[in-house]
């Protein structure tokens, strides 16, 4: 009888740990979701409406750092062509051209060292300027990311606003594409991502976290 209670065992364990696995996924460590929970914690506490985070936007705030190529002076200056975002961003990242919406506001900072999300924000959000574009009203829906320039600094961050509809604009066909996203982290993604590590390199946690999971429920069942 004990033969038979071992395998019904481990059978019920292994779609607890699955489960244990699915709800880890959705956990992230990743520096662009922290700013975007900054920003949305400062536009509470001055009574504006919290933004949706977007990981089709986000992934466009990544190619937009790109487009600087490591050149830090030029973050307050120059700003990538407005086509940009439909000929080179979009496609990059896998983005519908068709559901693109206005970019409403952007913030952008550059460091010759990685610093945290929280000193991020207050290098992108340091004068009248920052603060009126990260209050404004206008604003639906948000998109976040860091990087850095060949395996290092400097390092980027990008904010991008959009008064587009959470559930229906920057819609992405599938996954984003890996070649959009190495290096650098945005938000959105739902994944892990090592912010100062090779100049801010994501990796996928749900898929490593569920293997761990299954390999360790399988070892529970060879164990009984």
């Amino acid at each position: 009888m004990a033969m038979f209670a071992r395998p019904l065992l481990a059978a019920l364990l292994l779609p607890a740990f699955l489960l244990s696995a699915a709800s880890a996924a959705d956990s992230k460590n990743n520096p662009a979701d922290q700013l975007v929970t900054l920003i949305n914690s400062n536009r509470t506490a001055s009574k504006a409406s919290t933004v949706s985070d977007n990981k089709g936007l986000g992934c466009i705030a990544l190619q937009y750092i790109k487009a600087y190529e490591g050149q830090c002076d030029q973050v307050d200056d120059k700003k990538p062509m407005e086509s940009s975002f439909t000929d080179t961003f979009a496609p990059t990242c896998g983005v519908q051209a068709t559901t693109l919406s206005k970019i409403t506001g952007r913030l952008v900072g550059c460091q010759s060292k990685y610093v945290s999300p929280a000193e991020a924000f207050d290098i992108l959000v340091n004068d009248a300027k920052g603060l009126q574009i990260l209050h404004s009203k206008n604003h639906t829906e948000v998109g976040a990311a860091v990087s850095g320039t060949d395996g290092g600094g400097p390092y980027f961050w990008c904010v991008l606003f959009s008064d587009g509809k959470p559930t229906t604009s920057f819609k992405v066909d599938g996954e984003v594409p890996k070649t959009a996203i190495h290096p650098g982290c945005f938000s959105g993604n739902n994944d892990d991502c090592m912010g100062p590590t090779n100049g801010a390199i994501s990796i996928n946690a749900g898929a490593s976290r569920l293997v761990a999971a299954l390999l360790f429920a399988v070892a529970c069942a060879f164990a009984l």
